[in-house]
């Protein structure tokens, strides 16, 4: 979990600079005012907002990732965005204790859990239209309170010199039976971990999802994080861990210290092991500068907030209509994710689910 904090973007030009060597160009903007009270989009409109303005974003992604986001927006719209930073439910459970006095503009999550704590809150305005049709519907809620900016895939990450490809389970429920006792593990404290566990109690049941945390308990082994699970594959401390893709990727991507001797298993089937996982964006409803902060999910979720996002070293989805990811990743056409109502994710009961298993 990160401790919540306060800071400034740090020189906006240089950031800038950065992204838009990124991205190549610019796309994504505002026009004019739309019924939802922030700012309705076209393709190809010039924006028409306040630059005198420093938004308050309320950030849970990557902080690498978002101030790249935040530059180019920047870049491109003159507005400036200051970042706080924490964990999901950290800054869900904030905005939740500020309710309507709560100087967040924007929220940006890494898993919908947390977005959806918000929603419930009736803290979360309605998006523009312009940028809801940016994505597909199965990466956003029907509500139109929210919407997906980046998404992540559910693995399993294992050391071939433990187990043979041959004999990889074929459902994540599979690893409640005895012969996966000591074999594998997860980061259970983690938003990670409880956004996959909210896909399986919707897909799979209570009593299911809490045999399945049992036999983690039980029968597992138990990590600080994701990286910490990874490592363990790698040092073969365990043979598995159910993950993110993208931690495997971003260290492929550099010295491969921690992936050396790991593999990623991705389940089929819409199996729950499947679930992708999807970070969103919104904007809350007690927003002093309501078009602006409209203008920066519009822009996250565009062109090139996605360019940004696909050439980047996060390594996670893109999820706007037509916008190609990161080319090292598998194709997200070769995924075979269920399909989840994220609007149905739920967090509060993971956490009893999670809690009485012992696992935090």
């Amino acid at each position: 979990m990160h401790a919540l904090s306060k800071r400034a973007l740090a020189p906006i030009a240089a950031l800038a600079a950065l992204a838009l060597a990124a991205c190549g160009g610019s796309s994504g903007g505002s026009g004019e005012t739309g019924s939802s009270g922030g700012t309705e989009t076209s393709a190809g409109a010039t924006p028409t907002l306040d630059t005198g303005v420093t938004l308050v974003l309320y950030n849970a992604q990557h902080d690498t990732l978002s101030a790249a986001w935040v530059a180019a927006f920047t870049a491109e719209t003159g507005v400036k965005v200051e970042i706080r930073q924490g964990s999901d439910l950290t800054m869900a459970n904030q905005i939740v204790a500020e309710g309507s006095a709560s100087p967040a503009d924007v929220f940006l999550t890494e898993n919908s859990p947390g977005m959806s704590l918000v929603e419930n809150a009736g803290l979360l305005a309605p998006l523009d239209k312009a940028t809801l049709a940016q994505v597909p519907a199965s990466f956003k809620p029907s509500s139109g309170k929210w919407t997906g900016i980046a998404a992540r895939s559910t693995v399993m990450a294992y050391n071939p010199a433990m187990i043979a490809e041959a004999d990889l389970p074929t459902s994540i429920m599979d690893l409640r039976d005895a012969k996966w006792d000591g074999k594998w593990g997860a980061a259970p404290k983690g938003a990670d971990f409880q956004a996959i566990v909210s896909a399986m109690l919707e897909l799979k049941g209570e009593s299911a999802t809490a045999d399945w945390l049992k036999a983690l308990k039980s029968n597992g082994q138990q990590f600080t994080g994701n990286t910490a699970a990874m490592k363990a594959v790698n040092a073969g401390t365990v043979a598995s861990a159910i993950i993110y893709h993208y931690y495997w990727y971003g260290d492929q991507a550099k010295t491969k210290e921690n992936s050396a001797n790991v593999q990623l298993h991705f389940f089929k089937n819409q199996d729950p092991g499947a679930f992708l996982s999807v970070s969103g964006g919104g904007v809350l409803a007690s927003s002093k500068h309501p078009n602006e902060a409209q203008a920066l999910v519009n822009f996250i979720t565009g062109k090139t907030g996605q360019k940004v996002l696909a050439d980047g070293t996060a390594f996670e989805y893109c999820v706007a209509t037509d916008a190609p990811s990161n080319p090292a990743l598998k194709p997200m056409t070769q995924l075979s994710p269920p399909t989840v109502d994220l609007s149905k994710l739920n967090s509060p009961k993971v956490v009893t689910l999670v809690t009485n298993a012992g696992l935090i």
